[in-house]
């Protein structure tokens, strides 16, 4: 527990400085005190002001063994300040609030690599704002940038012209690429890929930047890591060494492209999604938060994994790192021109976990993809999807720069409990919560997505269409400019014994009833259906799922 200044000026004013003639008892009664406050006050605020009244006014007579017993129990109180303090801290906090400090502290990271820094602390560690833009041209492409500054031919005065070591990942995703879609091309053609940045292999760090920023490396990989572990490339701290690795890569018919992630810290995976709007010139990245879910919703294949870990800032980075890193890889393969996928311009936090049970590390991550000089997409064209543990969700994600979507899936609490069991709260606590953040945010991000996974039979009723319609509804009428929009999301097959997914003309019947039950009100809901990407690749929404096992 912190203590406040004042306390601190107060008692030490009184032990060190001199004041108004006394005594020499009237003195020892007087430091007597002042010791005692200080040790009182780590364990409560509540006797300060008491403290301080009898220092300033201390008793006439104070005999030795008063003075003694004083003594031994501010030194008893000193000892156990923390204790006390953390126990009373404990009583007055609630479970939710509990399980919300337990997530905190499990990812919070005390060291951070380049990739999650902030662009002022990366210029601070590198020496310059020009070094760090010179780190993230090459991130943002999903290079390397240790690798690629790495090589260094001597030249006059101890200067270098800068080579690259050959990043293996690079290779592996044109060799997954080409045995995935077919794709053909020889082998000299894969030889050179690789060094084909797009940019001037000029810009650059100089030796020492390139020393510092492998310095944060090597910091950051040895503080997350098994600090005994060694990195490849003749001790060259890299992103796929330090941080995670692609071990799978699988592309749909359709383009869609699943990525497996292995983590360096622990060795789980973890998926993200790459899907290409080959008409619209980018593609949607479907990022995770976490290594499988507590959530528990009956209708997703990684409910059923149970809650494995948070993953870091880091490891949320990572994902889109790669993801830059493929788009760019496989447009440089010779003859893959109608195959090759846009660049990701729209960021879906729709991926493993519960984005609230890790929202320090997803705030911190949205920070540097929003940054127009790190990943540098638009705030509108990143959305953080929520099932909303608790009322406060909305708000604590709602501080990210992205918009918000609400995974509702039934308005009916019954129904809802069921297809959520992890649900403590009513309907109506949750949007009286997503009210009070969608208020606080800007015009542009207060447009919020409510989003329905149906299922045959069980939430896809007219009833159900008209309820949702309903609360929607309410959500624009109580907070000035917002948008509602109702995403309905056919249910993606997991296996489950009773779950179906519903016919496209009973979802259509469901949509039309969302959009008409509003169309005598001011302003109407918007009602979309989201097109099923990736389903026979197990990479549609509700299908990610590792094979590890849960850890206890």
């Amino acid at each position: 527990m912190a203590i406040p200044t004042s306390t601190y000026d107060t008692a030490w004013q009184l032990l060190l400085s001199p004041s108004l003639p006394l005594s020499s008892s009237r003195r020892r009664r007087r430091t007597v005190y002042a010791t005692l406050l200080l040790f009182v006050s780590m364990a409560t605020l509540s006797s300060t002001s008491s403290c301080i009244a009898y220092i300033n006014h201390p008793p006439r007579r104070l005999s030795r063994s008063y003075r003694t017993a004083h003594f031994h129990v501010s030194q008893r109180l000193h000892v156990s300040s923390l204790q006390c303090a953390t126990s009373t801290s404990l009583a007055s906090t609630t479970d939710n609030q509990q399980q919300q400090k337990q997530e905190n502290a499990e990812t919070q990271q005390t060291t951070y690599s380049p990739l999650s820094l902030t662009l002022k602390e990366l210029s601070d560690e590198l020496g310059g704002s020009g070094r760090a833009a010179s780190v993230w041209d090459c991130l943002s492409r999903g290079i390397d940038p240790n690798l690629y500054y790495s090589k260094v031919t001597s030249t006059d005065e101890g200067k270098g012209d800068r080579g690259v070591v050959m990043d293996d990942s690079d290779k592996s995703i044109v060799e997954a690429w080409v045995a995935e879609t077919g794709t053909l091309t020889s082998a000299a053609d894969l030889n050179t890929i690789s060094n084909e940045h797009g940019f001037d292999k000029g810009q650059g760090l100089g030796m020492s930047a390139w020393k510092k920023l492998q310095s944060s490396m090597q910091q950051y990989h040895a503080t997350a890591n098994d600090p005994t572990q060694q990195s490849d490339n003749d001790s060259i701290y890299s992103i796929n060494d330090s941080i995670a690795s692609l071990s799978h890569m699988k592309v749909s018919s359709d383009g869609t492209t699943k990525l497996l992630l292995k983590m360096v810290k622990d060795g789980l995976e973890v998926e993200s999604v790459i899907i290409p709007w080959m008409d619209k010139g980018f593609s949607t990245l479907c990022v995770s938060s976490q290594v499988g879910c507590r959530q528990g919703c009956t209708f997703c294949a990684t409910g059923r994994m149970g809650k494995l870990r948070s993953l870091t800032t880091d490891e949320i980075l990572v994902q889109m790192y790669y993801a830059s890193k493929i788009c760019r890889v496989v447009e440089s393969i010779p003859g893959n021109e109608n195959k090759a996928l846009p660049p990701v311009d729209n960021i879906v936090f729709m991926g493993m976990g519960e984005p609230a049970d890790n929202a320090d590390a997803v705030v911190r991550a949205v920070n540097t993809l929003v940054d127009r000089r790190m990943f540098g997409v638009g705030q509108s064209k990143i959305t953080i999807s929520t099932v909303a543990p608790d009322p406060s969700a909305f708000a604590t994600l709602g501080s990210a720069p992205a918009a918000l979507a609400w995974s509702v899936h039934a308005v009916d609490d019954s129904l809802r409990r069921q297809l959520v069991p992890t649900t403590k709260y009513s309907m109506e606590e949750l949007r009286a919560g997503l009210v009070k953040a969608l208020s606080l945010r800007s015009n542009k991000l207060r447009r919020t997505m409510l989003e329905v996974a149906l299922m045959k039979d069980v939430n896809d009723s007219p009833d159900d269409a008209r309820l949702l319609s309903e609360f929607a509804m309410s959500i624009m009428k109580e907070v000035r400019g917002s948008k509602i929009v109702v995403n309905l999301i056919p249910f993606n097959d997991i296996g489950h014994p009773t779950y179906r997914t519903p016919s496209m003309e009973r979802v259509l019947e469901f949509q039309k009833i969302v959009v008409e039950s509003g169309d005598n009100c001011d302003t109407q809901v918007l009602c979309y259906v989201r097109t099923t990407r990736g389903d026979e690749e197990s990479s549609a929404c509700g299908q990610l799922a590792t094979k590890k096992k849960q850890v206890n």
